[in-house]
């Protein structure tokens, strides 16, 4: 009986200890993600990647592959997602500042006359690394939302059907498709005389590819996917002047993540910058050779400062971020001190 007593004593301390050794149980989540290929995209896997990374967290997040951005942003917004991750055009709407890095022209660097690719993305991987320091997590909070990560999408170029658009001049009067959420883009089409013609992400594709517009805006990630050499033909060409850096952008909605998740989600994929940077890389080599053009140092400069005044002008009409472009600004005149901008007024709201 002594015996029988003995091992049911043992036997209940061996449960509570197997009790208190147990791992708390993680905290579910769910991410709608967007990427034009699904499951099978970059965006998706970088998705995964960064579920097995936030189980140490204490979060396992179901992540859920979109093809339609405007679905996945409007699941996130209505609560069947608890984070999203899109493009800055369209994340915007959840947190201005951070989308500030799309507007146009934000994070370009012009010398001389000749873009400057490196030092433009060097601004870019300076704002990334400074909104992810725990200084500025209450920066990255807006109402509800938060900003957990933001990922360089690359730089947006023209992709024109015809080579004799490869100029400021040239453009004028063309049908230039502009992102229907970006009434900024469409504004500053206008103030080069084009025509601006609404596309969206499912359609820009084939609205380019089947000539219904001769001009869109889109980082060379987007060449392949969209098939974009059907709508360059043999006439075409890819402008090498950035209008933006395009940002892929992960919001959370903070309430349902563990404290300090997304300050920890922030460090995380700005350490990843690099790694990012070598896949788009590899996406500027899939454009042939043959279809990038050069404009003239007198364009660029002049597209340097269409940009910088289309920005201010957004900014003032309450389409950009005031306080974003004035943070840019800084890194960009850090980036390249002698730019004839750093001793003007402007962006200094």
């Amino acid at each position: 009986m002594n015996l029988f007593r003995s091992c049911v004593v043992w036997c209940a301390l061996l449960g509570v200890s197997a009790g208190a050794m147990a791992e708390p149980a993680l905290l579910p989540a769910k991410m709608c993600v967007f990427d034009p290929l699904g499951a099978k995209g970059d965006g998706f896997r970088a998705a995964r990647d960064f579920r097995v990374e936030m189980l140490e967290a204490g979060v396992d997040i179901d992540v859920k592959p979109y093809v339609d951005e405007r679905v996945a942003v409007e699941d996130f917004r209505t609560g069947q997602c608890d984070a999203v991750m899109a493009t800055g055009l369209r994340t915007k709407s959840f947190h201005a500042m951070a989308a500030s890095l799309d507007a146009v022209g934000a994070s370009s660097i012009v010398r001389n006359g000749k873009v400057d690719l490196d030092a433009s993305y060097d601004v870019v991987r300076r704002f990334i690394q400074l909104v992810s320091t725990p200084k500025a997590a209450e920066m990255m909070v807006e109402g509800p939302y938060e900003v957990a990560g933001i990922f360089p999408l690359g730089a947006a170029y023209v992709f024109t059907s015809d080579k004799s658009n490869a100029s400021i001049d040239g453009q004028a009067g063309k049908r230039f498709g502009t992102f229907d959420q970006d009434k900024a883009e469409s504004q500053l089409v206008q103030r080069i005389g084009a025509r601006p013609v609404s596309v969206d992400i499912s359609n820009v594709g084939p609205m380019f590819n089947n000539h219904n517009v001769d001009m869109v805006v889109l980082p060379t990630i987007a060449y392949m996917p969209f098939e974009l050499y059907r709508g360059l033909g043999s006439k075409g060409a890819v402008i090498r002047m950035p209008m933006t850096i395009s940002t892929y952008q992960m919001v959370i909605r903070s309430a349902k993540f563990p404290k300090g998740f997304g300050q920890r989600a922030r460090q995380y994929i700005a350490g990843n910058f690099e790694l990012a940077m070598a896949t788009l890389k590899l996406a500027d080599k899939d454009v042939p050779e043959h279809f990038w053009v050069d404009l003239t140092p007198r364009d660029n400069e002049r597209y340097a400062l269409l940009l910088r005044q289309g920005r201010v002008l957004m900014a003032e009409k309450g389409l950009y971020d005031k306080k974003g472009l004035k943070l840019i600004k800084k890194i960009r005149c850090s980036v390249n001190p002698v730019a004839s901008e750093c001793s003007e007024p402007t962006e200094e709201w």
